[in-house]
């Protein structure tokens, strides 16, 4: 994705640019965190992946994982110039409790985060959501259509997770440039929202 906003070069940012925050993009194993913050990404993405190999088969529960060779080890990393004052640093988590260890440094200094849930593994998101909200982080809920999932309505959604009536709840597809970013807009209108609540 080339910035429209940022710098000539589309790598530096521009000087402008006022506010910038740090989102973490947080999920189980294989929800989709590497792809959306590809997507959206402005610069390069830094990608900290490894190849999957047998030593992990045991571990990394590949169950309704399709084609997937790779993981995620350490983080993502990739910018977003939302507006001619305002950038945001996505960073993505590792989804396996081995890597549980490495999420304390990266919430520190996180306004949100963007909880990416697959609807066939609704299960599999509630020891993501028991982190975030360990750390007191404020989030939405972005349900990552992968082709073929089973559409679920929102109060579904939304009884499944036990979520409380403000947290936004979202449809992307990871893939997807415009949904990703509406997901990740939709985030930010909340913290927006709270902070000028409080």
């Amino acid at each position: 994705m080339d910035s429209r906003l940022g710098s000539a070069d589309g790598v530096h940012l521009a000087d402008k640019v006022q506010i910038a925050a740090k989102i973490l993009v947080v999920g189980h194993f294989a929800v989709g965190k590497t792809t959306f913050i590809g997507t959206l990404s402005e610069i390069p993405p830094l990608r900290t992946e490894e190849t999957m190999t047998q030593a992990g088969a045991e571990i990394d529960d590949l169950k309704g994982v399709r084609g997937k060779t790779t993981t995620t080890v350490a983080m993502d990393f990739g910018r977003l110039t939302l507006s001619d004052r305002l950038v945001l640093y996505l960073f993505g988590t590792p989804g396996q409790q081995r890597f549980v260890q490495v999420w304390e440094d990266m919430t520190r200094g996180a306004l949100g985060a963007l909880i990416l849930v697959d609807p066939e593994r609704l299960k599999d998101s509630f020891a993501v959501m028991d982190l975030v909200e360990k750390y007191g982080i404020s989030y939405a809920i972005a349900v990552n259509y992968f082709d073929g999932s089973p559409s679920r309505s929102e109060a579904e959604l939304r009884e499944a997770l036990d979520l409380l009536p403000e947290t936004p709840v979202v449809t992307c597809d990871a893939r997807d440039e415009k949904s990703s970013a509406q997901a990740l807009v939709a985030l930010v209108r909340y913290l927006q929202s709270r902070t000028r609540q409080e």
